[in-house]
């Protein structure tokens, strides 16, 4: 099992910065890739918004890029979301997900609880 912790979310006015962070811990899992979704209600989907490898390779939302960060601290179980210049169609509650292997070198994804990021205009 993969325990993951998320925190950062809040209110904040267009224009400002927020920073999420979500910290990940197993026992035996290794944590291998990292990345955060937002879901908008009513929809129920939660799109991509910015992911990174265990290589450090990052991929973002078109939306987002320029304006939004995600890196990895040094153990490589903390994943951060710098968002900055945010906009009101930012809002939304933002999910932590993780791909983790076991020792049986199977691949399992995990999400947080999720976040509330809310920008007012």
């Amino acid at each position: 099992q993969v325990q993951l912790v998320e925190s950062g979310g809040g209110l904040v006015q267009a224009g400002g910065s927020l920073r999420l962070s979500c910290v990940a811990s197993s026992s035996t899992f290794s944590i291998n890739d990292m990345g955060w979704y937002r879901q908008t209600p009513p929809k129920s989907a939660r799109d991509l918004v910015a992911a990174i490898t265990s290589g450090g390779r990052t991929d973002y939302a078109d939306s987002v890029k320029d304006r939004f960060t995600i890196s990895r601290d040094n153990t490589e179980t903390t994943v951060y979301l710098h968002m900055s210049s945010l906009k009101p169609e930012d809002t939304g509650i933002y999910y932590c997900k993780v791909i983790a292997k076991s020792r049986q070198g199977y691949d399992f994804q995990y999400w947080g609880q999720g976040t509330q990021v809310t920008v007012s205009s």
